[in-house]
């Protein structure tokens, strides 16, 4: 499917740049934040990424995004024209790839669509002297949210058409598919965490940090050795943590040409767990650092990383202990610089 996404300026670019389906993002930011713009996109590695100069208006701005694909003057980006649009609002930064989908799919069907969700309270309309004019049946009325959605050639024909009253003064985007282009865009009910926060004020941040905080705890990552001791305690603890977080467990010998591996830490989880029985498993605890880091997951959030060595030796000593525990901790202060946390647990049992 080849669908580019319009995107206004948003802290969470990087999860529509893990949607394999999404070809080309568009970012569309007023003249004076370009270069900041840039700059952010270069120090993060984001790929697929166009800046694009923003007009005074909502409209203007999507407008200039769609030229990147249709316009001579815009040769510089010109992109490959796509089957379908996305249009996203940066201040909602919490957007699924379901909803984006969803939206997707009706806009290949229908021509148009988008995300709407109902009125928590009643619309009224005053007169001019200040009075209550009417109210409307909240029931028959639904809120437009983003994101939405559309084959191409249908919302630039659109902009194509559209009034200097419309570019400066509309803020609908489903409205100009149906009066210009005659399409009715299917409406599709969204989840409650897309507009649970909108990042519109200074206050919002903390509303927008609890969340992200809140989906980190949200899943941890187990990986264990291939011995049996480390893959029975593995699934023990993916046991007592399923019912409470989402858990993923693999059973795994190191490599560092693993793709299942590297598949893994490019998702959106950022607690593992590595549990071994090995004497000396710092190769391998090297390589899942090296792989992290290589993921750039580590450049947005604090990654956690717990490594648990199993020892069932009846000669262990606990300077030996102290020793490999010494060590770790030399270990996690170098790689706390990289944003991941490394934590050490040595269990010793009799077999």
């Amino acid at each position: 499917m080849h669908t580019p996404v319009h995107v206004s300026l948003s802290y969470r670019e990087e999860h529509c740049l893990r949607i394999s389906w999404i070809s080309d993002i568009i970012v569309v930011v007023s003249p004076e934040n370009i270069e900041t713009m840039k700059t952010i996109i270069q120090k993060y590695g984001h790929k697929r990424v166009t800046v694009v100069k923003g007009g005074i208006t909502r409209h203007r701005s999507i407008f200039n995004g769609l030229k990147v694909f249709a316009e001579n003057e815009f040769s510089k980006y010109l992109l490959q024209k796509p089957e379908v649009v996305v249009i996203h609002d940066a201040v909602r930064p919490f957007v699924e790839e379901d909803i984006l989908l969803e939206v997707v799919m009706a806009a290949k069907e229908h021509g148009a669509a988008g995300a709407i969700r109902s009125l928590v309270s009643t619309v009224i309309a005053s007169s001019a002297d200040g009075f209550l004019d009417h109210s409307l049946e909240r029931a028959r009325y639904r809120a437009s949210e983003m994101p939405q959605a559309f084959l191409f050639d249908i919302i630039y024909q659109a902009y194509q058409q559209c009034t200097d009253y419309d570019l400066d003064y509309g803020t609908e985007c489903l409205h100009l598919a149906l009066k210009y282009c005659k399409i009715k865009a299917k409406l599709i009910e969204g989840t409650a965490d897309l507009w649970k926060v909108k990042v519109t004020y200074k206050r919002d941040l903390y509303a927008a940090e609890s969340i992200i905080k809140d989906n980190l705890s949200q899943q941890i990552c187990v990986i264990t050795d291939v011995k049996e001791d480390a893959v029975q305690v593995g699934l023990l603890l993916h046991e007592s943590l399923k019912s409470q977080i989402k858990v993923e467990a693999i059973s795994i010998s190191l490599c560092k040409n693993d793709s299942h591996l590297q598949n893994m830490f490019s998702g959106r989880c950022y607690n593992f767990i590595y549990i071994h029985d090995k004497q000396s498993a710092f190769q391998e605890t090297q390589l899942l650092v090296d792989v992290l880091e290589k993921s750039n997951i580590t450049l947005l959030y604090p990654v956690i990383l717990i490594l648990v060595h199993l020892n069932s030796s009846e000669n262990i000593s606990f300077s030996f202990g102290m020793e490999k525990l010494t060590r770790i901790k030399k270990f996690a202060r170098e790689v706390k610089e990289k944003n991941i946390w490394v934590y050490g647990l040595l269990i010793h049992y009799k077999v």
